[in-house]
């Protein structure tokens, strides 16, 4: 078990230093905000070693290595490569995220004017209460 998570950890490393190459390339801009945020007066190459450790700390590593590996594993290739990363990280697939937003907006709508409603009556409520 060792060697496997010897193995896991050069693999690891491996993806780690590829994402941060693609995403950290000089043709990538990364926004200002995010870089002082995140990098503050940092050389690309600190800045990289700081966020792969981030990664590595959070688990971020060592759960797209274990969703990668699987999907390599895999003895047929879903159809649908991010679906099947979705479903392996736990994530619901086929949802529909605007609907779901819509749906939401919608209900807060209607929850302000179902307070705004009760305001009103416990208003009215009082004015009875007091006249009488």
């Amino acid at each position: 078990h060792g060697e496997l998570s010897g193995q896991n950890s050069e693999r690891s490393r491996l993806y780690t230093s590829t994402i941060l190459d693609l995403k950290l390339s000089p043709n990538i801009k990364i926004p200002n905000a995010f870089s002082r945020v995140w990098f503050p007066a940092m050389t690309p190459d600190s800045k990289k070693e700081e966020f792969r450790k981030y990664l590595e700390k959070s688990g971020v590593i060592d759960a797209l290595t274990k969703v990668l590996v699987g999907l390599y594993e895999e003895p047929e290739r879903p159809p649908n490569a991010v679906d099947y990363i979705k479903r392996y990280m736990g994530a619901p697939t086929g949802v529909d995220v605007e609907a779901m937003r819509a749906e939401n907006e919608q209900l807060r709508k209607e929850r302000e004017e179902l307070r705004s409603t009760i305001e009103e009556l416990n208003g009215r409520l009082q004015e009875a209460a007091a006249d009488s």
